[in-house]
């Protein structure tokens, strides 16, 4: 019996069509060494630098990231138990980079900085996924820094005012109150949730005790604050690769949101305002060089790597005002550096201070002294300055750093027992009275109408006479003032944001208040 080759050629073509099975081509390597939460890898000769990297544990799979290109290998951090890896395990190349799910399903979340939840709560189904490390927007996609991003404290908006899209250092001796500063500005952005200035806040806590990052979690569910809030943990129980990358994680979570003003015409709901707190960065510096020593990268000052600014910068220049073209969104950057004894002038505090628009400082003899917020006037700065802030507090704050200042010296002088003459004892009466209004309550945060009118009651001399114990009192008397008898009067201000033409009419209230004000 003969087959014709047509008949051949016509099975041949029927038996490819049914065979569906794909062909696979990965590169595959061998683990040579394995510990400290790094593994060098024989054989991925075609690994790219930042490139995913997918290897054998003995209880499932463990991702990890190629972090060196050596002559015969590479070498790589580990993001997940990296004991289940043994010497000789095998590793695949994936040709991704890392990414994160990102999405409003992480809002009210506690997550690690993979994204995966722990806060006890379902799996998180993100509706998308962003690269970890991304190049920065280039100048022509931005704009200035000029809408303001409140804190709520009386200190920072007056004197150290931050706007949306800039990046204010917060820097400080351990215990001196920096994580409240940050907690405070992240709760008082409860009062935009809902309108089109609504801010979504990300904290990442980086090297922190587990016992600790939990008490954040209760006082912003406490304050109603969890619902705009997405909590990314690497504690200090974390490998040294999940404190690296938890920066970075946050900050991607976050820039979905900043990108969503370009997206309006999908979402005109979604929130394009972000405020990113990395609570400390002087944690991820040091995590950073663990995985640099073990990786054997020469060490530099202080055993830090070359390009530990480098590690700071690319972050913090993420956060941004976008030009309207690209939709207006922002995300402000709040990173947290601890000093040691007050040295600003250490490695790590000068880079970050060099990165940033400015930096609130927090002195520990201010906290001791009962001073809280215990923000030093004289070194902290905002570069951004009245641009940051409505036009009824310049009008009002627009002395106050320099009589701080002035009344610190004065002080510094009195103190020598020296006879002072009428003009400097009046100057360091309305400086004591100045310092006791600017003391404020932990996680209470002051609309900034009633800031403008406690400062303008201060600032024109109504509290030279007021006993110092009573100020509080006395600015808590008159806000409640003017949020009832003369409520008129404040919505004025409230709609104007100016007390130009209203000056008089408001000197003449604050006047009959004190009249009426008993100690």
């Amino acid at each position: 019996m003969k087959i014709k080759s047509d008949e051949i050629t016509t099975v041949i073509r029927q038996e490819i069509e049914q065979y569906s099975g794909k062909l696979e081509i990965s590169e595959v390597g061998q683990v040579v060494e394995v510990g400290d939460g790094i593994a060098r890898v024989y054989g991925l000769s075609k690994a790219m630098a930042g490139e995913l990297i997918e290897f054998q544990g003995s209880g499932g799979k463990v991702m990890g990231q190629v972090m060196n290109l050596e002559l015969d290998t590479v070498g790589c951090v580990l993001y997940g138990d990296a004991t289940s890896i043994r010497e000789g395990a095998t590793a695949r190349a994936t040709g991704n980079l890392l990414e994160v799910p990102v999405g409003p399903e992480l809002l009210g979340r506690v997550v690690d900085p993979l994204g995966n939840a722990i806060d006890g709560g379902p799996a998180i189904n993100a509706s998308g996924r962003q690269k970890v490390d991304i190049v920065a927007p280039g100048i022509a996609a931005r704009q200035p820094v000029k809408e303001p991003l409140q804190f709520g404290i009386k200190a920072v908006d007056s004197m150290v005012p931050v706007g949306r899209g800039q990046r204010e250092l917060v820097i400080g001796d351990r215990k001196t109150g920096k994580t409240a500063v940050c907690l405070d500005a992240i709760i008082n952005q409860k009062q935009y949730w809902g309108t089109p200035d609504a801010v979504v806040c990300i904290y990442v806590a980086v090297g922190q005790k587990d016992s600790t990052v939990a008490g954040v979690v209760e006082t912003l569910r406490k304050n109603g604050a969890l619902d705009y809030t997405i909590v990314v943990v690497a504690g200090a129980s974390a490998a040294a690769p999940l404190q690296y990358i938890a920066p970075y994680a946050g900050c991607a979570m976050g820039e979905y949101f900043m990108w969503q003003g370009k997206n309006e015409g999908k979402d005109g709901k979604s929130p394009k305002h972000v405020l990113c707190v990395y609570d400390d960065l002087s944690k991820q510096a040091v995590a950073y060089r663990e995985l640099s020593l073990l990786l054997r990268r020469p060490p530099g000052r202080e055993a830090y790597p070359g390009d530990v600014f480098y590690l700071h910068s690319r972050l913090l220049e993420r956060a941004t005002k976008l030009s309207n073209e690209n939709g207006g969104g922002s995300l402000t950057a709040l990173p947290i550096i601890e000093t040691q004894e007050g040295d600003v002038s250490a490695y790590i505090p000068t880079n970050v201070i060099s990165i940033t628009d400015g930096q609130i400082y927090l002195q520990p003899e201010l906290f001791s002294a009962g001073i809280r917020p215990a923000i030093n006037v004289g070194i902290s700065v905002s570069r951004v300055g009245g641009n940051a802030q409505i036009k009824a507090m310049k009008e009002v704050a627009g002395s106050l750093r320099l009589d701080l200042a002035a009344y610190r010296e004065l002080e510094a002088f009195a103190q020598l027992g020296t006879d002072l003459d009428p003009a400097s004892k009046r100057q360091l009466d309305r400086g004591a009275r100045m310092v006791e209004l600017l003391k404020q309550g932990q996680y209470g945060p002051f609309d900034v109408i009633d800031q403008c009118i406690s400062i303008f009651a201060a600032s024109k001399g109504f509290l030279d006479d007021v006993p110092v114990p009573a100020v509080g009192k006395f600015e808590t008397g008159i806000l409640e003032y003017f949020k009832t008898q003369k409520k008129d009067l404040r919505d004025k201000l409230v709609a104007s944001k100016s007390f130009k033409g209203i000056e008089d009419e408001f000197k003449a209230a604050v006047g009959a208040y004190k009249a009426a004000f008993r100690a």
